[in-house]
């Protein structure tokens, strides 16, 4: 399995730290996120890394130049433009896709700024053993962005915000009185056909956009661990917590 590292956004929510560093280089317990993550994906045991990067990106080539992790690391530079996440992951295809179809390897994309005691090797085995397309990790938890998730088949089937009550896509609205409401986590599986699918959509543009295009007509499901301990550290708040976070994660 290979893995993208989403670290490439401006991290407004964390100024003024971030005003003179990128969001991924942000210390949690004396070591950026972006270290944290790394050695979470290579924990699960992935064969290669992909870290994008816009913010202060200058910052993060150095610190990737003077740490060594034991595995490939490459960098899809976005200096130029934000992609958003879906666009970050169609610019990394060089590194996520194999020229021979035959050996693609299943592609983990993990938020920087997303701690968790997910179970990434359980993530990937619900993935081969629906023979899904894409696989995102979801929880039960207070949002205003949920995911509508089939209670039988845990097929993504849509998405709806609570307060504004939008539903997408459209005719979905039927399926919001059956379907499970659940948070996107942050962290997900998907094929490398899947990114190749993604050639014809606008150069900046939302994975779950895409993945709520498609959900209608390719194999998109949802995994939920019920025991997810995860904390969005791209606020300040949360940022206070993270280290005890960790701290208990290791416990």
């Amino acid at each position: 399995m290979k893995a993208l590292i989403l670290a490439a956004g401006l991290g407004t929510r964390l100024r003024p730290l971030t005003d003179h560093m990128p969001k991924a280089l942000v210390p949690v317990a004396g070591e950026p996120l972006l270290h944290h993550t790394i050695c979470t994906l290579r924990a699960a045991g992935v064969t290669s890394i992909t870290v994008n990067m816009h913010h202060h990106a200058e910052q993060i080539v150095r610190y990737l130049s003077t740490h060594h992790y034991d595995l490939p690391i490459h960098i899809s530079d976005e200096s130029h433009c934000l992609l958003n996440t879906g666009g970050a992951i169609r610019h990394a295809a060089r590194w996520l896709c194999d020229a021979d179809e035959a050996n693609d390897e299943p592609v983990l994309v993990h938020n920087v700024d997303i701690l968790s005691n997910a179970d990434l090797p359980a993530l990937l085995k619900a993935h081969q053993d629906n023979h899904a397309q894409a696989t995102l990790l979801v929880s039960e938890r207070t949002s205003t962005r949920q995911l509508l998730v089939h209670p039988d088949t845990h097929r993504l089937c849509g998405w709806m915000h609570l307060e504004t009550h939008e539903v997408r896509p459209h005719g979905a609205q039927a399926l919001t009185e059956h379907c499970l409401q659940r948070a996107f986590g942050g962290i997900h599986i998907l094929s490398p056909q899947l990114i190749r699918d993604m050639q014809s959509w606008p150069e900046a543009f939302s994975i779950i956009d895409f993945y709520l295009e498609k959900c209608a007509s390719q194999p998109l499901f949802c995994h939920e661990q019920t025991q997810l301990s995860l904390l969005d550290v791209g606020k300040t708040g949360a940022l206070e917590a993270a280290a005890t976070f960790l701290a208990g994660l290791k416990k």
